[in-house]
């Protein structure tokens, strides 16, 4: 259990879940639909099936790759403490039960639950032919705000999509600055990614620009829900954090320093993700 863990980066699940509250909590309030815990946990289980097939696809389809890189040779895979077929399997398994649990939710999100795994799973494949491969990492997790919406309220809506869009900006962002480790590496292969493409100068202000487009749908988002009776100042003060975290990992990674790259990706990303979440969620819980 601990090797599948691993695999899967688990604890890197805190990117992406406080989103996912956030837009199961914002539709039970703005649709004033009253909280069901089966649908809660389903959405949960929707989250870690979902994650950890996309996880274990990739450490699978890139085991190859993995075993040339001093940086990845010792994961599961290629240090050989889980088998590849192995890994294979529980990819198929967590994809079945991720679209058998969209079931129990609602109709709508078990139709789209093909185009979703389409995505995570396809994610895999593209840095061997383009360097938009992070925007498509991007794509995938942007799908947990407007997922859990649609779970809990069975509807689109602006709001969530907002999050949707900044969540895409966001993960594309530092994806771009985590790529920055194996430039060299990636060349030597003939992989794709934006630092390969533009260069780490050029691939930094990108990442500065996807993090201000990111800023920016985070407030309008935030603008949006405090305009209603229901969200509050709490609202904004994890807006704020939000925004200034993303400034300050800016300020960690240099195109000649990348020593810091690990702060900047976990650590404040997962801060700001978490302090965000959990402002939106208590102001949706306590405000009357």
């Amino acid at each position: 259990m601990k090797s599948y863990l691993s695999l899967i980066k688990f604890s890197h699940t805190i990117f992406a879940l406080p989103f996912a509250l956030m837009g199961f909590f914002i539709a039970l309030r703005l649709l004033d639909f009253t909280f069901q815990w089966q649908v809660f946990l389903l959405v949960l289980l929707c989250m870690v099936f979902a994650r950890s097939a996309a996880m274990a696809f990739n450490r699978y389809i890139d085991r190859d790759i993995d075993s040339q890189n001093p940086r990845t040779v010792m994961r599961e895979i290629p240090a050989g403490v889980i088998p590849a077929q192995s890994a294979l399997w529980f990819v198929i398994l967590n994809s079945l039960l991720f679209m058998a649990t969209t079931w129990f939710i609602n109709p709508l999100c078990f139709y789209l639950s093909p185009v979703a795994l389409l995505v995570i799973l396809g994610y895999s494949y593209t840095k061997r032919f383009t360097f938009l491969c992070h925007f498509v990492l991007g794509l995938g997790l942007s799908f947990a705000p407007i997922g859990a919406y649609i779970a809990a309220g069975g509807s689109f809506d602006i709001i969530p999509l907002l999050y949707s869009f900044a969540v895409l900006c966001w993960v594309s962002g530092f994806d771009i600055i985590y790529a920055l480790q194996d430039v060299d590496f990636d060349k030597s292969l003939n992989l794709k990614s934006v630092p390969v493409q533009l260069g780490r100068t050029n691939a930094l202000r990108l990442s500065s620009v996807l993090h201000i487009l990111c800023a920016g749908f985070i407030i309008a988002a935030g603008y949006l829900l405090t305009q209603t009776p229901i969200f509050d100042w709490l609202t904004w003060l994890g807006t704020a954090v939000f925004v200034m975290m993303l400034a300050y990992q800016h300020t960690l990674v240099k195109a000649d320093d990348l020593s810091k790259v690990n702060l900047a990706f976990f650590t404040t990303n997962g801060i700001a993700s978490l302090i965000l979440g959990l402002c939106v969620v208590v102001d949706a819980i306590t405000v009357a």
